[in-house]
């Protein structure tokens, strides 16, 4: 709605233009005023301020004149509608905008909130999209806000260092905050901020300095990313065992039937009515024709490749690989 404005305001601003290069031109090469006159006499006519003119008008500048003010009256009025209209359109839409978000963040439970909406903010939405994650993204540039506002993309406008705008998002109600802001400073106060509004809360922080990643651990974050170290690990991986990396950048949400994912899947899901059971005789791989990769256990320790004769335990979790239509089969199989 903003864009159609900001293009219908185009148009009563070209009239406006050729209203005055029409006036001044005339002025100057018609009837010979010179050019500061010329400009003078025009922006008088069309503001129809009422000033004198610079010097006596013949009949036949007393007619252009007139016809000017005549049709500047009509385009001054029209660009004014067209300027109130927009400035008007904004307001509402911003209220309008507000008000559906905060609806939205009173229904939600166990959202994401993710902290700023940069690169890495944005590679989080993407990836919580493609899981059907509900999430609140927290901004405070009115720009990006503005651009990026979808219905699949909700924003709070604010600085995620204040409480106020963290409660705005439903801290309370979220199970996990995404603090991807571009300065450590600035994500260290809102992993302060967060863990003291909800100690529950898995907090997940970006980090740029080695020296903040401990800081931040203490804090209260659970998780503490440093994309430039990923970046520069996964160049020299992909000299030192090309093949491999790249196999593992395969295993990804969605992609072709040939490419490959990972899904996990809660213990509640495999073994719904609470039976520890082995993983042989849960037989997923007969059910969806996915592979198990990986066991965590209650207590958070991981298994790599687990034995068939593993006991599933309450709490616990399992790791699957298959292509996406085997992991869109693991899904509906177990309602993941």
């Amino acid at each position: 709605m903003i864009e159609f404005f900001q293009k219908k305001i185009v148009f009563p601003v070209l009239l406006l233009l050729l209203v005055f290069l029409t006036g001044a031109i005339t002025f100057t090469l018609a009837f010979g005023f010179s050019i500061v006159d010329a400009i003078y006499m025009t922006i008088i006519t069309i503001s129809t301020v009422g000033f004198k003119e610079v010097e006596p008008l013949t009949n036949a500048e007393k007619l252009f004149t007139s016809g000017l003010i005549v049709s500047s009256i009509f385009i001054m009025g029209y660009a004014l509608a067209v300027f109130s209209e927009y400035i008007l359109s904004r307001n509402n839409l911003g209220n309008l905008i507000q008000k559906r978000v905060e609806k939205k963040i009173r229904k939600m439970n166990d959202h994401v909130i993710v902290c700023g909406y940069g690169r890495n903010g944005q590679q989080a939405v993407h990836k919580l999209l493609a899981y059907k994650q509900p999430f609140i993204v927290i901004e405070k540039d009115e720009e990006v806000v503005e651009k990026y506002y979808s219905e699949l993309v909700s924003f709070v406008l604010g600085n995620a260092n204040e409480d106020e705008v963290l409660k705005k998002a439903g801290i309370e109600k979220a199970s996990t905050l995404i603090s991807a802001l571009p300065n450590d400073a600035d994500n260290l106060f809102v992993v302060l901020s967060a863990r003291q509004l909800n100690k529950n809360l898995k907090i997940i922080s970006r980090a740029t300095e080695e020296t903040t990643l401990k800081k931040l651990k203490l804090a209260g974050a659970n998780n503490v990313i440093m994309p430039d170290r990923i970046g520069g690990d996964h160049m020299a991986s992909l000299v030192v065992t090309p093949d491999l990396i790249e196999f593992l950048d395969n295993l990804s949400v969605s992609g072709d039937d040939d490419s490959m994912n990972v899904e996990q899947v809660p213990f509640s899901k495999v073994c719904p009515e609470g039976k520890e059971m082995a993983i042989k005789d849960l037989d997923l791989r007969k059910e969806t024709g996915c592979s198990i990769i990986g066991y965590k256990t209650p207590d958070g320790e991981y298994i790599v490749n687990p034995e068939p004769s593993l006991v599933l335990k309450r709490g616990s979790k399992l790791i699957l690989i298959g292509r996406p239509q085997q992991i869109e089969k693991l899904k509906k199989v177990y309602h993941v």
